[in-house]
């Protein structure tokens, strides 16, 4: 038989308490959760804290040389203007350094070789684009007819433009060269080349843009004789050679006749002729005479009678006579009647007679006979620009036409070279040229 079970001993059972030692466990254990919490909330603001000081600290330094003054209202935060002129400088420093490509790219740029804009001796100029949108042209060398004269227009054009960074030059992207062909890449130019609007019947191109385009002309081979270091002669001005952008801004191409010379060096020796008959400077027809940058000088100055003109300086008559107009401006200017012959003969507006004039002294300067008499192109722009009046030119063309009775003082006169210009006038006390030594 069981053992009854009391009652009192379930409510002594459930009546006693626990024992102290485990509420005392308890507490401790939730204070170290708490106090552990606190101190890791208080570490962690002190750490964003001092993150934030630093921060502060090394930005701080570099604020007033990226930032606009307080009183601009366009302020721009650093962050955001770091990186983009960060990146925009370095795109256009890598813009002066030509490229070198590969044939499977010029194919892509110019999908494969699909839009031609020309072509010549040296070979063919193809339409080609970037893939981020710029136009090029690129010029792909002939070297199975003349591997030599191919492979010294390649050096001569990568050597000389290829260092060069005018806003009157044209820009020589890049090229490529392997054993299969030679390339080069230059930037796109809109309306092509000046002869192709100069002598043309539509005359699209206004008189004023036309004395703009000789300006700009004038600067840049300026730039290549007195600003390159080592000096650039190019020795083939011409229409033909300068390229007008959209705007119909000029820049001097073709480099492929062009040579670097030392500035210590009063004359260079070229091997053969150079350049491009009815512009080469006549000291080319001379055996052992110096050839010197100032054969840039005479291109140029017949240059300027085409664009004075509008026409190119020889036309063959019916008669198989002569009609040179070079010959006719000198003529004219003799006589006092300059101006009439170009508002008459040129169709010139009298708006534009004044420039045009000037144009037309200024060539005659530089087409002198000897190179010395000849102004420095700096000189020249200066003159087109009217910053300093043209004194009267000695009769050019003596080696084509001698007059034995008529000085010529002019042609041999190397103790000053400042007798291109007045230095008398008012205009010469404002504008103080420096003039290079003749050597």
């Amino acid at each position: 038989m069981s053992t009854p079970v009391s009652v009192s001993n379930f409510s002594a059972d459930f009546s006693n308490p626990l024992p102290p030692d485990s509420f005392s466990n308890a507490g401790t254990i939730a204070v170290v959760v708490i106090v552990s919490v606190v101190v890791l909330v208080v570490i962690v603001i002190i750490s964003l804290a001092w993150a934030r000081r630093m921060r502060r600290r090394s930005i701080g330094p570099e604020l007033p040389t990226t930032v606009a003054s307080p009183l601009t209202l366009n302020v721009v935060p650093v962050w955001e203007t770091d990186a983009p002129t960060m990146e925009s400088f370095v795109q256009d420093w890598e813009k002066k350094k030509p490229v070198r490509f590969t044939a499977q790219q010029l194919c892509y740029f110019t999908t494969n070789y699909s839009t031609r804009l020309g072509s010549g001796g040296f070979g063919i100029v193809y339409k080609g684009q970037f893939p981020n949108g710029v136009k090029i042209a690129v010029k792909v060398l002939n070297r199975k007819s003349n591997t030599r004269g191919a492979e010294e227009q390649f050096m001569a054009e990568v050597s000389t433009i290829g260092r060069t960074y005018h806003t009157n030059l044209v820009r020589l992207y890049g090229f490529c060269h392997d054993n299969f062909m030679s390339a080069l890449v230059f930037e796109y130019m809109e309306n092509r080349s000046l002869d192709k609007h100069l002598f043309s019947d539509t005359r699209a191109i206004e008189r004023e843009k036309l004395y703009e385009i000789a300006i700009g002309t004038a600067k840049g081979i300026a730039y290549l004789q007195e600003e390159c270091q080592p000096m650039i002669v190019h020795y083939d001005i011409k229409p033909g050679n300068v390229l007008l952008d959209a705007n119909f801004s000029p820049k001097i191409a073709d480099f492929g006749l062009a040579k670097l010379c030392n500035r210590d060096d009063t004359h260079d020796s070229p091997e053969g002729y150079r350049g491009t008959p009815g512009y080469s400077a006549p000291e080319f027809h001379l055996k052992n005479y110096p050839i010197t940058c100032q054969c840039d000088v005479y291109s140029f100055g017949m240059l300027l009678f085409e664009i004075v003109g509008r026409r190119r300086n020889t036309r063959v008559g019916a008669d198989d006579s002569l009609d040179w107009f070079p010959k006719h401006v000198w003529n004219e200017f003799e006589k006092g009647k300059l101006g009439e012959m170009t508002l008459l003969s040129c169709g010139i507006e009298e708006n534009n007679r004044e420039k045009a004039e000037r144009m037309a002294m200024v060539a005659l300067w530089c087409v002198q006979d000897s190179p010395h008499a000849r102004p420095l192109m700096s000189v020249v722009v200066k003159m087109l620009e009217g910053e300093i009046e043209v004194k009267p030119p000695p009769k050019p063309f003596h080696y084509l036409y001698p007059d034995h009775t008529s000085s010529s003082d002019y042609t041999s006169n190397e103790e000053s070279n400042t007798y291109w210009y007045k230095d008398t006038t008012s205009i010469m006390a404002n504008s103080k040229i420096q003039m290079a030594s003749s050597g």
